[in-house]
């Protein structure tokens, strides 16, 4: 267990407000996105919801003062995963966005690769306890 600083308790709120904006916006507004990004709502929806889903489990991280280590390992590693998928997407080609949707992906791995770093960066500062 860690007795989790409120720096990483910020932090982790603000990926979960961020990540839950993405994935209302990628769930709910897939039609409107395509048209600006180039990015299927088919390929959006599913991201959407797994991204609700994930900013409520990070805000119930955030929101405790006493956590186990590795939910926040965990939130760090999916960071990681989403921010190198989303830039393995675009150099593959799986994804062929507009350039406007080029720089979206890109803006959010770069976005979401802060937020591990930052992460990370609370989880060195925070005080391990017994537990």
């Amino acid at each position: 267990m860690i007795a989790s600083t409120s720096y990483l308790r910020r932090v982790l709120a603000a990926d979960a407000v961020a990540s839950g904006a993405t994935g209302l916006l990628l769930a709910f507004g897939g039609d409107l996105l395509r048209g600006l990004t180039g990015l299927q709502a088919e390929f959006n929806r599913p991201a959407g919801f797994f991204l609700i889903a994930y900013a409520a489990a990070v805000a119930w991280v955030a929101s405790r003062a006493l956590v186990h280590g590795g939910f926040v390992w965990a939130i760090i590693g999916i960071n990681l995963v989403w921010s190198a998928e989303s830039i393995v997407m675009l150099v593959t080609g799986f994804l062929q966005p507009t350039a406007l949707g080029y720089a979206f992906v890109v803006a959010q791995a770069v976005v979401v690769a802060a937020f591990a770093q930052l992460e990370f960066m609370g989880l060195r500062r925070s005080e391990r306890v017994a537990g």
